[in-house]
């Protein structure tokens, strides 16, 4: 009897080794039948694909990346190839955003809007999981030294009418992808905004100024921290910037910004104005 016990000790890692390989072999016939029923098909068109969730050549071709040469501190694209790793755009250079960087892994295009507006707007929250994907690639380096995910919030209305914020199921996948905390009601937005849409930047700062807020027990999370800011579309900068104010003012010690698209600056895209050299950010 005394040597039986430790053989069955012995055997208790096998055995649980066994149940898992179960589990996990039950997973895979599970996604077997599934893929039989209903054959894995791009989330933007019927093209089959390997694996649900993926896009096909042809939709995945339709993306722009936002790759360098880019704003070394808004992360904004710049047209040219010839630009240097690490300049400022011209708003950057003139009056540095609140935030330290932001980075964003589409443009703001035809291609990108089948994926963004359906997912905003159109009850598609599994596109959660591709835009994250794309996300996490271009973020990679903000997400290693975040310590805190925030999403940019909504007012309470639209919260209601939409049901969901896409920027916190954004926020929620990066984190749970990085093993990173996640605090989805850090930041509040204390009035509503009217839409954007065609503001300049001058406007749209001012529009968003002061809207956004951090609750007492909210700047306990944030106090000393570094704090990665999600959001689904970044235009000119002017939301994210108010609301690296706010964290701030709450005593994070700094915020990035991450975006699954950012919109190009039209005034670099026309050529009217070149990037300026500066420091990277």
């Amino acid at each position: 009897m005394s040597g039986s016990a430790p053989a069955r000790g012995a055997l208790a890692p096998l055995a649980r080794a066994s149940v898992g390989a179960g589990r996990a072999g039950g997973a895979r016939a599970l996604r077997g039948v599934l893929d039989a029923l209903l054959p894995p098909h791009c989330l933007l068109c019927e093209a089959p694909v390997d694996v649900q969730g993926l896009l096909c050549a042809g939709c995945f071709a339709g993306l722009s990346f936002v790759t360098e040469p880019c704003c070394g501190r808004c992360g904004v694209p710049f047209p040219r190839a010839g630009a240097g790793k690490g300049l400022l755009c011209p708003s950057c250079a003139d009056r540095p955003p609140a935030f330290e960087v932001a980075r964003a892994a589409l443009r703001y295009d035809a291609g990108s809007q089948r994926l963004i507006l359906p997912f905003k707007h159109g009850d598609r929250t599994e596109l959660a999981a591709a835009l994250a994907r794309h996300m996490a690639r271009a973020g990679a380096a903000l997400l290693a030294r975040a310590d805190l995910l925030a999403p940019v919030p909504l007012h309470p209305r639209r919260l209601l009418a939409r049901r969901y914020n896409q920027a916190a199921l954004l926020a929620a996948r990066l984190a749970r992808g990085a093993g990173k905390p996640h605090a989805p009601d850090l930041l509040r937005r204390r009035r509503a905004t009217p839409p954007l849409g065609e503001a300049g930047a001058a406007e749209r700062a001012a529009l968003v100024a002061g809207a956004f807020s951090v609750s007492r027990r909210g700047a306990a999370r944030v106090a000393g921290r570094r704090v990665l800011l999600v959001d689904d579309v970044m235009t000119s900068g002017a939301t994210a910037g108010a609301c690296a104010e706010a964290l701030l003012a709450a005593g994070a010690a700094a915020v990035d910004v991450l975006a699954a698209a950012r919109v190009p600056d039209p005034r670099l895209e026309a050529g009217r104005r070149g990037p300026r050299g500066g420091g990277g950010a």
